[in-house]
C-alpha cells in the first residue's frame, strides 16, 4: 500500500516556523519553509539541519512570503535541495524582499556583534548571507493564482486567494485521490486593502493555522484610538513609535493615516515611514493591483503624504527632528530592523508613545513591551523604557477564532483530520474544542518533529 509520511518540522506547537514535508514514493514536497522567531529554544532551531536529505525535495510550495513562512529557504538550498520554489507572483515578490532584507540584518548584527563582543560566539556568524539568499532566488518559480499546477503523475496543488497579504493563498493538494488542503495565514472577512478569502469545499486532511483560535478580535475604533494618540502626541510634542510588519501592515498604517488626514481627523503632522523593505513592498502594490482594493490614485496620494525614510543616516536625522511625529518602523514585533534604534534612542521618555499592533509572539520584545516591561536589551544593553505603551490587535491581518471557523465552513465534508498548526498550544487547546463542538471533527495538535503515517 502507498503511503505518506507527513513531517512537522516547524509551527507545531508554536506560532512560527511554518514547514511541512509531505514524503511519498513519487513525490517529496514541503508545504512554507520558515524561521522561528521569539523564543531562544525556538530560534535556536534555525541553526539545525532538517532531519531528512533535502536533496530528495522536488518542491517547496509557499502560501506567503512572511518571514516564518520563507525565511529558512536559503538554508535549505545550501543544505542541498535543488527543487522548484512555487508561489503566486506578487508572493515570490515579497519573498525576495524578505529574504535580501533578512540575510542583511543576519550579516549586519553578527558585524555588530562581533565589533561590541557581546556574542558568546567568536566570532558571531549570520545564519545566512545575502550570497546565499541571492543564489536561493534563482530556484523560485511563479504560478497563476486558482490554476492547478502539475507536480507528478498522482499529485497537482492549487494555490487560492485567502487575503492576508499581498499574494498570500491557500493550497489544495490533490495527492492519490486525497484532498490535502494547507491554510497558510487565512486573511480577515473585512479588511482595508484586501478581498475577503476564498473558502475550501472539500478538504480530506486540513492543515489550519490557529493563531487567534482562542479569540476573537476586539471591537476596537481604529480611527478613533490612532485620532486619540496623535492628539495626544502632539500635545506632549513627542514621537509615536509604531513597529510594524514591512508587509500588509506596513501599508493598512499608511492607509488608516491617510485616511484620517483627509477626513480632517487629524492635522498635517509629519509622518515618516523607515522601513527598506516596507518601501519595496509599497511597489509591489503598485505592479500587482489586480491583488488589492487601493486604486493607483488613492496608492499615488497615500504614498506623497508620507516621507518615507531611506538611509541610516536619514533615521538618525528623523530621531533627532524636534517637532511632534509618527514613526512607523520594522520590526513588527520589535525583534529587528530600524524600530531597535527609534526605542533605544527614545523609548526612555515619557513624551514617546509606543503602538504595537496584532499578534506579539513569546518571549519577542513587542510581548515584553505588552506585558510591562520597564527595560529592553537592544543591541547588547539594557534600555529603559518610559515611553506609554498602547496596543491595537483588531489591525491583525489574521483571522480571529469566528472568521476561521467561517472560511472552514464552506467544507461539505467530514475531513478525516483536522491539523491544527501555527498557534501557541493555549490557543490550539481552545480552537480543538471549539471545531469538535461546532463541526463535530477530529482535530489533532503534532508535536515538533512528529510523523503522520497516512495511508493512500
Amino acid at each position: 500500500m502507498k503511503k505518506l509520511n507527513i513531517h512537522f518540522f516547524g509551527a507545531s506547537g508554536t506560532v512560527t516556523g511554518s514547514k511541512y514535508y509531505l514524503e511519498t514514493e513519487e513525490v517529496k514536497i514541503m508545504v512554507d519553509c520558515g524561521l522561528f522567531q521569539g523564543l531562544k529554544d525556538l530560534r535556536e532551531h534555525n541553526w539545525e539541519r532538517l532531519p531528512v536529505d533535502v536533496s530528495e525535495m522536488d518542491y517547496v510550495l509557499l502560501t506567503h512570503g512572511h518571514l516564518d513562512h520563507c525565511g529558512y529557504i536559503p538554508l535549505l538550498v545550501r543544505h542541498g535541495f535543488r527543487g522548484k520554489i512555487l508561489g503566486t507572483a506578487p508572493t515570490l515578490e515579497i519573498a525576495r524582499i524578505i529574504l535580501e532584507d533578512s540575510a542583511k540584518i543576519q550579516e549586519e548584527e553578527a558585524k555588530r556583534a562581533n565589533e561590541g563582543h557581546y556574542s558568546k560566539h567568536d566570532p558571531a556568524l549570520p545564519l545566512y548571507t545575502e550570497e546565499d539568499a541571492a543564489f536561493a532566488l534563482k530556484f523560485f518559480e511563479q504560478i497563476e493564482e486558482g490554476k492547478a499546477v502539475v507536480l507528478s503523475d498522482n499529485c497537482s496543488a492549487t494555490f487560492l486567494y485567502n487575503g492576508h497579504i499581498i499574494g498570500s493563498t491557500y493550497i489544495e493538494m490533490d495527492l492519490y485521490g486525497k484532498r490535502l488542503v494547507f491554510s497558510g495565514d487565512v486573511g480577515r472577512q473585512q479588511d482595508e486593502l484586501l478581498n475577503p478569502p476564498k473558502q475550501p469545499e472539500w478538504a480530506d486532511y486540513l492543515f489550519v493555522e490557529s493563531t487567534y483560535g482562542d479569540r476573537l478580535h476586539p471591537e476596537e475604533d481604529v480611527e478613533h484610538i490612532l485620532t486619540e494618540l496623535v492628539k495626544e502626541t502632539l500635545q506632549k510634542k513627542g514621537t509615536l513609535i509604531i513597529p510594524s510588519f514591512a508587509v500588509e501592515r506596513l501599508q493598512s498604517l499608511m492607509y488608516q493615516l491617510w485616511k484620517l488626514y483627509r477626513m480632517n481627523r487629524i492635522p498635517n503632522i509629519p509622518i515618516f515611514v523607515d522601513s527598506p523593505m516596507g518601501n519595496n513592498v509599497l511597489e509591489v502594490f503598485e505592479e500587482f493591483p489586480s491583488w488589492h482594493k487601493l486604486t493607483l490614485e488613492e496608492y499615488h496620494n497615500m504614498c506623497n503624504h508620507i516621507s518615507i525614510v531611506s538611509s541610516y543616516a536619514e533615521t538618525w536625522e528623523t530621531i533627532d527632528d524636534p517637532r511632534p511625529k509618527i514613526v512607523i518602523a520594522g520590526s513588527g514585533m520589535v525583534t529587528g530592523g530600524r524600530v531597535l534604534t527609534y526605542i533605544k534612542q527614545l523609548g526612555d521618555l515619557e513624551s514617546t508613545s509606543i503602538l504595537l499592533v496584532g499578534f506579539q509572539a513569546e518571549e519577542t520584545r513587542g510581548r515584553k513591551l505588552l506585558e510591562g516591561a520597564t527595560e529592553l536589551k537592544i543591541y547588547g544593553k539594557y534600555i529603559s523604557i518610559k515611553a506609554k505603551v498602547h496596543h491595537l490587535e483588531s489591525l491583525s491581518a489574521h483571522a480571529d477564532q469566528a472568521e476561521l471557523l467561517t472560511w472552514m465552513g464552506s467544507i461539505k465534508n467530514v475531513p478525516e483530520k483536522v491539523f491544527l498548526v501555527h498557534g501557541e498550544r493555549s490557543a490550539m487547546d481552545v480552537y480543538r474544542e471549539r471545531i469538535h463542538e461546532k463541526f463535530g471533527w477530529n482535530c489533532h495538535i503534532p508535536e515538533m518533529y512528529e510523523v503522520v503515517e497516512i495511508p493512500l
